[in-house]
């Protein structure tokens, strides 16, 4: 007769059963072998308790070395000054050192290339804005040397902002409607600024053109200063940028702002209507931040993470230090994060595909 062991492990997750063998069929020493079997029942049950309740082998996270957040864009840039505003309460979350790296260049796709690339043991993240995760990919097929669908894990979204429409004072628009009033009656002869063929701003404005039915000439410039020079110069009429950059601007009567690329008002922007809700609807182009691992990091390490990541960025303190730098503290779970990555490299793919436009 088998006699039968059921065993189920700590967490829940595995079935063992034990069967102890059977007398030889014919043997003259049944009993001897029925001790023998329930000795071997018993050797086994022993060892499998202590497989199931022995302590982990796998090493403590975090140990004593330092966590990395690698932002890859230089220092004193947007997404460098919001990581820094969260690096120490989430070095003190974790009670563990944590330092940012700046890994600047390509637009961000060399620091983002660098965390894909990195062990993933929790020791190394990724704090970027959304160009390197949803335009990138389509922009530079041939070079990018990264997946972020399959090379990076997400954690949590960490911040929103949306862009600001300016024109030059002179030029007369009060509202957005002005402004497309003016460029159709000027078919063809006004411009917008931009940082460049595929950074945001040129995107958003080609987005805008293409829902507002414009014909509107691009001309990109290495920087938001330069775009402000031409802009009060009048060599360009319009432009979306940063609100960082743009608002000290508008402040200071050098330009002026028409409406925000949010579907709902900015509370960092009070008094600004959305374009959406200026007869442009569902025009959407905004900025967000975002914190990632190298792919294949522990679920346990990124839950943590994500646990720490949304607890503080629901604190006062640093959401005012957020609105401050333009930017709405939000946060989420890795599986809404995913899905807004997807979504946007969909949408903003489809521009950048009808625009013919290509980095490599």
């Amino acid at each position: 007769m088998t006699n039968t062991l059921h065993g189920l492990n700590t967490r829940g997750k595995q079935r063992v059963t034990l069967h102890a063998l059977p007398a030889p069929l014919g043997s003259g020493l049944r009993s001897g072998t029925a001790r023998t079997g329930s000795k071997l029942v018993f050797t086994l049950f022993v060892c499998v308790l202590g497989t199931l309740f022995a302590p982990s082998t796998q090493a403590a996270w975090p140990d004593e070395r330092p966590i990395h957040l690698v932002v890859p864009f230089p220092a004193g840039s947007s997404p460098d000054l919001l990581a820094r505003i969260l690096a120490v309460p989430l070095g003190k979350a974790l009670k563990q050192t944590l330092v940012v790296d700046n890994k600047p260049g390509a637009g961000g796709n060399l620091g983002t290339r660098f965390v894909a690339r990195a062990p993933n043991d929790g020791y190394t993240l990724l704090y970027t804005i959304n160009g390197p995760l949803v335009t990138a990919p389509t922009l530079y097929k041939k070079t990018l040397g990264y997946d972020p669908m399959t090379d990076l894990a997400p954690i949590t979204l960490v911040a929103t902002s949306p862009n600001v429409l300016v024109v030059n004072p002179k030029l007369e628009a009060d509202t957005t409607a002005d402004l497309v009033k003016q460029i159709k009656a000027r078919a063809g002869a006004m411009n917008y600024g931009s940082v460049g063929a595929g950074s945001a701003a040129h995107l958003a404005m080609e987005l805008f053109k293409q829902q507002a039915g414009l014909d509107l000439l691009h001309v990109p410039y290495p920087g938001f200063a330069q775009v402000t020079t031409a802009m009060l110069a009048q060599d360009v009429q319009a432009a979306f940028m940063v609100p960082a950059i743009a608002m000290p601007q508008v402040k200071a009567g050098k330009l002026k702002v028409l409406g925000v690329t949010s579907l709902l008002a900015s509370p960092a922007l009070p008094g600004v209507l959305p374009l959406a809700m200026q007869g442009f609807a569902g025009f959407e182009a905004i900025s967000w931040n975002a914190i990632l691992a190298p792919a294949g990091t522990e679920p346990a390490i990124l839950l943590r993470l994500q646990q720490a990541l949304t607890g503080l960025l629901t604190e006062a303190s640093i959401k005012e230090q957020f609105s401050a730098q333009y930017f709405s503290a939000v946060g989420s779970n890795a599986q809404d994060l995913r899905a807004l990555m997807q979504d946007e490299t969909k949408r903003w793919t489809q521009v950048i595909e009808r625009l013919g436009l290509s980095l490599d």
